[in-house]
C-alpha cells in the first residue's frame, strides 16, 4: 500500500490515463470519474468493446486495440472492471509496457483487488493501487493543496 506522496506524485506526473471499462452511461462511476479527469487536463482513453466514442474519445475494445501511437502515451491503466477480469487487463498492460516501457501505474478503483494479478504487475515493474478513487485522491490530495494555497494568497 502506498502513502499520499505516492499517490500525490502518481497524480501530479502520469497524465494519460486508458480507463478501462468506462461506461457510455453519465450516471456510472466510470464515467463520472473519467469526465472529472479529463476537466482537470488528463488525456483520457477510453476501453469499452460495445462503443464507439465516449467522453468526445474514440474507444477502444481493450488495450492492445489501441493504436501503436497512443499506446505509446499511457501512463495509467485505471480499472472499472471487477476483480475476476483484473488478470487479463494486467497480462495486457504488461505486454503494452513491455513494447514501449512507458506504462507506470495500475489504478484499481474502489472495490477492486486482486492480488495475484497485483503481484504480476509489480514484478513487471509497474506500481500497483488497489482499493482507492483516483477521483477522491485526486480532490483530496491536490484539490485541498489548491485550496490551501489559494487561501494564502488571499
Amino acid at each position: 500500500m502506498y502513502g499520499d506522496e505516492v499517490i500525490k506524485y502518481i497524480l501530479k506526473n502520469f497524465r494519460t490515463v486508458a480507463v478501462v471499462g468506462l461506461s457510455k452511461d453519465h450516471t456510472k462511476d466510470s464515467h463520472k470519474v473519467a469526465k472529472y479527469l479529463k476537466a482537470k487536463g488528463y488525456r483520457i482513453i477510453p476501453i469499452n468493446p460495445f462503443a464507439i466514442e465516449i467522453l468526445e474519445e474514440k474507444c477502444y475494445k481493450d488495450l492492445l486495440d489501441i493504436p501503436e501511437e497512443v499506446q505509446k502515451a499511457i501512463d495509467v491503466v485505471c480499472i472499472f472492471r471487477p476483480s475476476e477480469d483484473v488478470p487479463s487487463i494486467i497480462r495486457q498492460a504488461i505486454r503494452l509496457n513491455e513494447r514501449y516501457g512507458n506504462l507506470r501505474v495500475i489504478w484499481m478503483q474502489l472495490g477492486i483487488m486482486n492480488e495475484e494479478a497485483a503481484e504480476l504487475a509489480r514484478n513487471a515493474g509497474l506500481i500497483v493501487v488497489m482499493d482507492k478513487c483516483i477521483m477522491i485522491e485526486h480532490k483530496r490530495l491536490l484539490m485541498s493543496v489548491m485550496t490551501e494555497a489559494m487561501s494564502k494568497i488571499g
